[in-house]
């Protein structure tokens, strides 16, 4: 094969790997299905770039370790698990995706114009998303019957919008995300046109948050923006809170279902509390393996503190911190944390010496959206679905490569030659891309 054919050949799949990634993005809150068969798609791509390449080209990522021993502890604790057959099922067919999701996003992004390609398309995703659910709200699902509210406390809470995602706290988790993202690229970015679609946007994904009357998930996107106002932008709370203000007038249901949470204590808050004093109790007897992947479905029974009943199912501990815990165990937990919250911190920490405000402000709503996440992570875990904690995964591929990419690297290198030092910037782990 001439030199030619073969450059055309590798272009050609580089370009079919990272459109295998968009269509990725896209189907993921519609189709897991049709997710999984894209990404496998771009894998393929991948195989074929490498062997008309003649070298793999493999980009190394300051998550590699902490991935790697997520991953390991995560497969480790099968052996605890009452349900090895399961467990074991589960973590390759959820794992294996986390993982091919990110690393395909980390070796198919060159560029910055690659980036915003998937913020359209991240925003496409979001706008069918958020119609249906307005289309639901409209013709009128009625919910009450489906456990996802007490009706003694609630009894206004009829209807609880879930669009594609199948359950209302699902939707809000997926939102909080997409406001994180529109509102980080909005403040940032310099495009006015751009903008005022992002503001449309914005407002049509906050209404259709509080349609899913999720009180963890409209705190915590609250608490995120407020934290960015606090510590960096103080002219964007007033306009914030007045939005928030107009919101909740417009809707008192939801005003009051939002307030009840400092006010009473409903069936879903007492179990929440059972649930995590159960789960404590199984980090407690299970500190370095624990119960294994996917087993809290499981385990659970043996220790039901509260209802005291095996009918009963519960399938994860409404609280993201104890649950990863509880079934891979501290070191495990401690693998994933890491990539968690270093992603957050580098983000948030760096979106604003990037010199494109489009970069800075995709940097700053995938920081604010993993803070969101962190903030909801508290009272739910709603990463136990698998396409959100693929599109999480993602999240954090987005800012390994915005962090990677040459400008950030060229930001370290002439602070280094004004001898500023490392003051302004800390010391990136990163490889050049």
């Amino acid at each position: 094969m001439n030199i030619f054919r073969r450059k055309k050949y590798i272009r050609d799949s580089q370009t079919m790997m990272f459109y295998s990634l968009l269509a990725t993005i896209f189907f993921l809150p519609f189709s897991n299905i049709a997710a999984t068969c894209t990404l496998i798609a771009g894998w393929i791509f991948y195989i074929l770039k490498a062997h008309f390449d003649g070298r793999w080209g493999w980009k190394k990522t300051f998550m590699d370790i902490p991935l790697a021993v997520f991953v390991i502890m995560g497969f480790l604790s099968i052996i605890n698990s009452p349900q090895k057959a399961f467990s074991f099922y589960n973590y390759i067919h959820l794992v294996a995706k986390y993982v091919l999701l990110y690393y395909l996003t980390i070796q198919s992004i060159n560029d910055e114009k690659q980036i915003k390609k998937i913020f359209v398309v991240v925003a496409a995703a979001a706008l069918i998303v958020i119609l249906y659910g307005f289309m639901q709200y409209i013709v009128g699902i009625n919910t009450a019957g489906m456990g996802w509210t007490d009706k003694q406390a609630f009894p206004g809470v009829t209807m609880r919008i879930y669009s594609t995602w199948h359950n209302p706290n699902l939707l809000a988790g997926y939102l909080d995300m997409i406001l994180a993202l529109l509102f980080g690229v909005f403040i940032i970015w310099k495009n006015k046109k751009a903008r005022k679609i992002i503001a449309v946007l914005f407002i049509m994904a906050a209404i259709c948050m509080g349609m899913t009357y999720a009180r963890g998930a409209c705190f915590s996107i609250a608490a995120a923006v407020a934290v960015y106002g606090i510590f960096y932008d103080r002219k964007i709370l007033l306009p914030f809170v007045i939005f928030i203000a107009v919101v909740l007038y417009i809707d008192t249901t939801l005003f009051y279902r939002l307030l009840s949470v400092f006010m009473s204590m409903d069936t879903s808050s007492e179990l929440r509390i059972a649930l995590w004093e159960s789960t404590i109790a199984m980090i407690l007897d299970h500190p370095f393996l624990g119960i294994g992947w996917g087993a809290y479905y499981f385990v659970y029974p043996t220790y039901d503190f509260y209802m005291q009943g095996h009918f009963i199912k519960i399938v994860h501990a409404h609280n993201m911190y104890l649950n990863i815990m509880a079934e891979i165990g501290i070191i495990g937990f401690l693998g994933y944390m890491t990539c968690f919250f270093s992603a957050m911190w580098y983000s948030l920490r760096n979106f604003k010496y990037l010199a494109s405000s489009f970069l800075g402000g995709s940097l700053l709503g995938c920081g604010l959206a993993l803070m969101s996440l962190a903030f909801n992570g508290l009272t739910d875990y709603v990463l136990f679905n698998t396409d959100l904690s693929m599109f999480f995964w993602f999240t954090i591929g987005i800012i390994v490569v915005i962090m990677g990419s040459p400008q950030m690297q060229a930001i370290k290198n002439k602070l280094a030659m004004q001898h500023v030092g490392l003051t302004s910037l800390p010391d990136f782990p990163y490889e050049k891309y």
